[in-house]
C-alpha cells in the first residue's frame, strides 16, 4: 500500500523537536491533495525522514492523534483521518511551520490578484515602494464550507513575479514563499488584535456588520532583513482563538 509523503523540515534546535515535527506533519496533512494516500509511513521511517529519534516522532504523532488528525492502530499502522476537524486553535510557539500549519487545511478561493498601492499603515514595511502585488483569498471550513477567514497579502513585486497563483489555492502564502519561490525566511512578526467587522469583512465572512473579529497582521522577512510579504487576515471571532506559549529558557 502506498504511504503518504510528508514535506521535508529544517529543524531549529531552539524549539522542541517533537513540536516542530508535529507542526510540519500537521501542515502536510492539512494541505494534502484529495487523492493522496491516507496511510502514514511507519514511525521509524518518519523519524528518519525528519532526522529525529523514534521517541521524538512518537511524541509528535501523539500530539496529532490528540487533535483528531490521525488514528493509530496496532499492527495496521497510522492513518490520516479524512474527516478530521480543521478549525483547531492557533498555537504560536515561534516556528515558521507553526504559521504554515495554522493556515493549512481549509478550502481556499483566490478572489483576485494584481498591483495595488501600499496602504499607508503598511508603508513602514516597504520603504520607498509605492506599489506591491496584492493577493486576496477566502478560506472556508473544509467540512461544511462555512467562511472562516479572508486574507490580503502585499508582496514585493520582484518576489511576486515568481509566485504561481495556482499554488495559493492549495498552500498558505508562507509555504509558497519558502518552498516554491525559495525565499529564505528569517523571521515572521505577528500582531493580533480585536476589531469590528467592516462591510467587506462582514460580507465575505457572512457575519453581522460590526461583529467582533480577530485581525492578524504578519510581516515576513527574508535573510537580508527585508519585509517581503505583509499579510492581513480577518478571522471570524466565533471560530478562532490564539494560544501563545513562552519558553522560560
Amino acid at each position: 500500500m502506498t504511504s503518504f509523503a510528508p514535506d521535508s523540515l529544517t529543524l531549529n534546535r531552539k524549539l522542541p523537536l517533537w513540536y516542530q515535527v508535529s507542526q510540519s506533519l500537521r501542515a502536510s496533512i492539512l494541505g494534502r491533495g484529495p487523492h493522496e494516500p491516507l496511510r502514514l509511513p511507519p514511525e521509524d521511517r518518519l523519524a528518519e525522514h525528519y532526522g529525529v529519534s523514534v521517541l521524538t516522532m512518537r511524541q509528535a504523532l501523539k500530539e496529532l492523534e490528540s487533535e483528531g488528525l490521525i488514528s493509530r492502530h496496532r499492527r495496521r499502522g497510522t492513518f490520516i483521518e479524512p474527516s478530521a476537524r480543521r478549525g483547531a486553535p492557533v498555537r504560536l510557539l515561534g516556528s515558521v511551520d507553526a504559521i504554515v500549519a495554522q493556515q493549512s487545511g481549509e478550502r481556499t478561493t483566490v478572489l483576485g490578484h494584481g498591483p495595488a498601492a501600499v496602504p499607508a499603515e503598511l508603508a513602514e514595511h516597504f520603504p520607498g515602494l509605492r506599489e506591491a502585488m496584492s493577493y486576496r483569498r477566502l478560506r472556508r471550513d473544509a467540512a461544511g464550507g462555512e467562511p472562516t477567514n479572508w486574507a490580503e497579502n502585499f508582496v514585493r513585486p520582484e518576489v511576486a513575479d515568481r509566485i504561481d497563483v495556482e499554488d495559493l489555492a492549495r498552500w498558505p502564502m508562507t509555504k509558497v514563499l519558502r518552498d516554491a519561490v525559495g525565499v529564505r525566511i528569517s523571521r515572521i512578526t505577528d500582531t493580533v488584535e480585536a476589531r469590528l467587522a467592516d462591510p467587506e469583512t462582514a460580507r465575505l465572512l457572512q457575519v453581522p456588520l460590526l461583529s467582533p473579529i480577530l485581525h492578524y497582521t504578519g510581516v515576513t522577512y527574508d535573510d537580508a532583513g527585508r519585509a517581503v510579504d505583509v499579510a492581513r487576515i480577518h478571522y471570524r471571532g466565533d471560530r478562532f482563538s490564539f494560544t501563545v506559549t513562552l519558553d522560560a529558557e
